[in-house]
């Protein structure tokens, strides 16, 4: 347990601070170098990571409620593991950081709304996000941008390892703008991901008798 919970504090302040930084000194788009191949570039998004998303609020709220579930799963599996004895490294780390990053994400979707004077918000006679000027800062819960649930997540790192103009004169391409990888996420997409791929490679030595959840 204390494992579990030392990774997901970790993990959790280090996804936290980033997006209380970046939100509170970041104009909403604002890009910075910081070497080559690697941006802090400042995005709001109100849906999944990696900048995906679908639908207007209904969208959103289902997004969340599916978060809430997938650690609510979570919290009962790592009981379970726990009670039978299962501590390995390679199977506990990986979930933790799985843990971790949805929680992140969750956190953000659910209260960032109420307590940043500022953010990304859905305009329901339009049909769209509306971004919005200026730097945010925090102010007294409850007096945010937005309310309850309806809070953006906040995506900071970008590696845009290609990132060319092709010369106009080249035969219908010319002109286009060439960026990979142009998707910019946050340490809990990281942290979700990265626990994901573990699983994955060591899958045979964190479930040795299979996926016996």
């Amino acid at each position: 347990m204390k494992k579990i919970a030392l990774v997901t504090i970790i993990i959790l302040l280090i996804d936290q601070i980033s997006k209380f930084y970046i939100k509170t000194t970041f104009h909403l788009g604002e890009s910075v170098d910081v070497f080559p191949g690697f941006k802090l570039t400042f995005v709001e998004n109100p849906g999944m990571a990696y900048g995906f998303h679908f639908g207007g609020l209904l969208g959103k709220y289902l997004l969340v409620i599916i978060r809430i579930f997938l650690i609510g799963g979570m919290v009962y599996l790592f009981s379970k593991w726990i009670k039978e004895g299962r501590n390995s490294n390679y199977l506990l780390l990986p979930m933790s950081m799985i843990f971790a990053g949805a929680i992140g994400n969750l956190i953000d979707g659910m209260f960032y709304g109420m307590i940043f004077d500022s953010g990304t918000v859905y305009d329901e006679s339009i049909g769209r996000w509306i971004d919005y000027g200026g730097i945010s800062q925090v102010t007294a819960f409850g007096n945010g941008y937005s309310s309850f649930m309806k809070g953006c997540v906040v995506d900071m790192l970008h590696f845009p390892l290609v990132d060319w103009y092709v010369p106009e004169s080249w035969p219908v391409i010319g002109g286009k703008h060439i960026e990979f990888f142009k998707y910019i996420f946050n340490i809990a997409d990281s942290a979700i991901t990265v626990g994901a791929a573990l699983l994955f490679i060591f899958r045979k030595k964190a479930f040795p008798n299979g996926l016996d959840f």
